[in-house]
């Protein structure tokens, strides 16, 4: 983790054991976003990937929600289907706008919104500048505050090689980091989509994430908010730290990708905070 537009395109009906769904590509503000949008009824529920991540990173609570409501799950630019911005904006704001486009395009007034990781800023953003469409947020194992973090030179310089040739070696060892204890289906599903990601959409996030006012963004938004994390994520610079009074729960024996290491847990955790949202 990081210590750790309108128009409707081609549409491609998909098959899912419990519920029909449809793959949809959307005109985004920067270029075409691919989602996964299944079910029907109730507030729907928009789920945001980690960096590097895809809507499969979300296949389990799809196909836990979709019988009972609409459930959404987004390729951000530059990741799985979705095109890369024809110029470099990958900071959390940018990933907004992404979102934005979506909830648009499919005309959603509101929705609850689950991001994990780089997923979560993505969400924080949005929810900070369109606060009446968001019914709640749900961030799993979210960014922290980069400003609450002391300096760290040894960062800057991994940054800086990861625009190198070293790039494929570094970001493994550090995707292997964090998905210590992952089952390994997670492992499989997790270090495929990351080798599937372009270096530029990688490189850029991570280092607009050391600029983003998480806790500015948090503090904005007035509803309900639960942040799900693992033991990984414990800094004084954790949203949970920097945020005392925010809801927190926390889920042992998993890697950074909780939700597809122990979904059935996850989805329980999934189904209180939506039944008190809703």
């Amino acid at each position: 983790m990081f210590r750790v537009i309108l128009a409707l395109a081609t549409v491609v009906l998909v098959s899912n054991p419990n519920v029909s769904g449809e793959s949809r590509s959307i005109k985004g503000p920067d270029g075409t976003l691919h989602v996964d949008v299944r079910g029907a009824g109730g507030v729907p529920v928009v789920f945001l990937p980690s960096l590097a991540g895809t809507t499969g990173q979300w296949e389990p609570q799809l196909v836990h929600l979709a019988p009972t409501r609409q459930v959404v799950a987004v390729d951000l630019r530059g990741h799985g289907r979705s095109d890369p911005p024809k110029r470099a904006a990958y900071a959390p704001g940018d990933y907004a706008q992404d979102v934005k486009a979506v909830l648009d395009a499919l005309n959603l007034r509101q929705a609850v919104v689950v991001g994990h990781s780089m997923g979560s800023a993505a969400a924080l953003a949005f929810a900070a500048a369109n606060p009446s469409r968001v019914k709640a947020l749900l961030l799993v194992d979210p960014v922290d505050d980069p400003l609450k973090r002391p300096p760290n030179p040894g960062f800057d310089k991994y940054l800086a090689r990861l625009e190198g040739a070293d790039y494929p070696k570094l970001i493994e060892a550090y995707w292997t980091q964090i998905l210590k204890e992952a089952t390994p289906a997670t492992s499989a599903r997790v270090m495929a989509d990351m080798k599937a990601t372009p270096q530029q959409t990688v490189v850029q996030s991570m280092r607009a994430l050391t600029r983003f006012d998480s806790s500015g963004a948090l503090t904005a938004f007035k509803g309900p908010v639960l942040s799900v994390t693992t033991p990984m994520n414990d800094f004084p610079s954790s949203l949970h730290n920097v945020h005392p009074s925010l809801r927190h729960q926390r889920v042992t024996g998993v890697s950074h990708w909780l939700h597809l290491d122990r979904p059935k847990e996850f989805n329980t955790i999934l189904d209180a905070f939506l039944e008190k949202v809703r």
